[in-house]
């Protein structure tokens, strides 16, 4: 089955996702892990409110049932029920009557869209706003006040719901796979990226072999990432590579953030992954801005995430906006982006990693065969790439941490040129797979 084939039943998980108000708790966020379930047998966490988490603390739970704006004549001049994005997600319960005055400082418009309703939040802030575009504030500004002016939310102990699923694979090696479930009505922006994990993890488990073992996540951002990490320290810990999928259905460039450390392997077996593709995209260096790379890559685990995207976020206009929908976001964009997230995987999981079992100081290569009888003639020979200086080079570089593939990219050779000289010393037993 080719990654097209998906098409249409990623389309319809976009548009019954879609709607969903999820924020950092609530309803909308177990009904997305809910219909998830569907695809992959994800396990359900719940974190009471008040717990801490490192330097954080799980928020009261947050609900809304309705809320809008009213001129004086009762005529509704903005309704939530019309767009989740109205109200700045965690706003608390408001029943006032007031003027333009007092109004006016609530209302969040757009700065660069004048048709799109922002995204806004006050997660940890108790206050109130209203998310408006630029053609609704002016409506408000001149209709006739006093307003009536209802949020209909709730704000209470409860819990933060995260989910997992963990893909067991022949080595108890782990490879961490990293969404966001905490955004309301943005396609791109979240959404994008949960449907994808999801669809990754099915896909994933229908090979039924597989090397390495993985760690799916969906989590809210940042307090979801925290919380997990802090209830999975050790098995974080241990995490090297991680992949942290967001912003994957635009109609843009694909792009890739690079893990902290540069010099890591994953990063070339991305840019690799887009060669052999025949992608082009642009390439981004970490930085501490972005998503939860910044979690799992702190000082206390130092997992190397990288990010995959489409139209990244930040770089395009409709990001975090009611713009940020169906019709920026297509099912076929997702589909191109998880194609290059199983060419990645393919990658990972066909690396060959040798170690020497004489690591300390050199092999005595005549007593297993591998030197000329006659010893002295010996010189670099082809640019320091004959047989014998690419046994040795083989040697000196197959720590354990090193794939086949590193090992010939440190050299400029090939790997197809390395790997029967490997065998050669694998047979000899001086070097054994990892």
């Amino acid at each position: 089955m080719t990654v097209t084939s998906l098409i249409p039943e990623i389309r319809q998980y976009l548009e019954r996702l879609f709607p969903l108000n999820r924020s950092l708790t609530g309803e909308a966020n177990r009904q997305t892990l809910s219909i998830l379930r569907e695809l992959i047998p994800l396990s359900v966490h719940e974190v009471p409110s008040g717990t801490p988490v490192y330097d954080w603390i799980v928020p009261d739970e947050w609900a809304i049932r309705g809320a809008w704006i009213s001129d004086s004549h009762g005529r509704r001049l903005i309704d939530w029920a019309e767009s989740n994005l109205h109200v700045a997600s965690y706003s608390i319960p408001v029943n006032e009557t007031m003027d333009w005055s007092a109004l006016e400082p609530r209302l969040q418009v757009h700065p660069e869209l004048p048709d799109a309703i922002p995204y806004r939040t006050l997660y940890y802030n108790r206050d109130w706003s209203f998310c408006v575009t630029r053609g609704q504030y002016e409506t408000i500004r001149v209709a006739d006040g006093p307003f009536e002016v209802v949020i209909d939310s709730e704000l209470k102990p409860g819990s933060m719901t995260l989910g997992e699923f963990v893909l067991q694979g022949r080595s108890s090696e782990e490879i961490l796979i990293s969404c966001y479930i905490c955004h309301p009505s943005m396609a791109n922006d979240s959404l994008s990226g949960v449907i994808l994990a999801a669809f990754l993890a099915r896909e994933l488990s229908r090979r039924g072999d597989l090397k390495y073992t993985y760690r799916f996540v969906f989590v809210p951002e940042t307090i979801g990432a925290i919380a997990y990490c802090a209830f999975h320290e050790s098995e974080i810990k241990k995490v090297d590579i991680g992949l942290v999928i967001t912003t994957v259905g635009g109609p843009g460039l694909f792009g890739y953030k690079k893990s902290f450390d540069p010099t890591h392997p994953i990063n070339r077996l991305v840019e690799e992954t887009f060669h052999d593709a025949g992608v082009g995209h642009i390439t981004y260096p970490f930085d501490i801005h972005g998503s939860d790379e910044r979690q799992y890559s702190s000082q206390g685990f130092r997992v190397n995430t990288i990010t995959i995207c489409k139209d990244r976020y930040y770089e395009y206009p409709e990001y975090h906006s009611s713009l940020d929908n169906l019709d920026f976001v297509k099912a076929d964009a997702i589909t191109a982006s998880l194609d290059l997230y199983l060419r990645l995987i393919d990658k990972l999981e066909n690396r060959v990693i040798y170690r020497n079992r004489i690591p300390c100081c050199e092999v005595m290569l005549s007593r297993h065969d591998l030197y000329p009888a006659r010893g002295g003639a010996q010189r670099p020979e082809l640019g320091g790439r004959s047989e014998l200086d690419l046994i040795l080079w083989l040697l000196f570089l197959s720590d354990g941490r090193r794939s086949i593939d590193d090992v010939a990219h440190e050299l400029n050779v090939g790997a197809k040129s390395l790997r029967p000289i490997a065998d050669k010393l694998l047979k000899k037993g001086v070097l054994e797979l990892v």
